[in-house]
């Protein structure tokens, strides 16, 4: 399952597209859009992708986990649109036989997605806007 959303995301529709019988380790990542960046209040944000890339990127990541932990099965979910504080933004489900192989993954996955993916955060502050740089270094606006 690697998707890109405007819907809120399912964190028990992401376990049970990966757990299965032999899993006995499942390993969740919630990102949820906090109320501050860099010691200014944020009132809310705005995540853009290119969906069929980043789509493409969640599954080709998937598989660079599942080549370094054999066994490993993984879903990224990413949600796009306006977010408000609390909400959650991206999830990160990796399932294992064992927990070492099953955190390994789901730690592996998150950081290549927000190194990699083309996903952009628009946050909103009470004195303004500001672009938080993609994995090429500018926002959909620079494109």
């Amino acid at each position: 399952m690697f998707r890109i959303t405007n819907e809120p995301i399912g964190l028990l529709e992401a376990i049970g597209a990966v757990a299965g019988r032999d899993r006995g380790a499942v390993a969740t990542f919630c990102g949820v859009v906090r109320d501050h960046h860099r010691g200014k209040p944020v009132v809310g944000l705005e995540y853009h992708a290119y969906a069929p890339m980043a789509e493409r990127l969640f599954a080709e990541i998937a598989g660079e986990a599942a080549h370094r932990h054999p066994g490993t099965d993984v879903a990224v979910i990413h949600r796009v649109g306006a977010l408000r504080i609390g909400d959650v933004s991206v999830v990160v489900v990796a399932a294992a036989a064992h927990r070492a192989e099953a955190f390994a993954a789901c730690s592996f996955v998150i950081d290549e997605v927000k190194a990699r993916a083309p996903i952009w955060k628009r946050e909103y502050f009470q004195d303004g806007v500001v672009w938080i740089e993609g994995p090429d270094g500018c926002g959909p606006a620079g494109r």
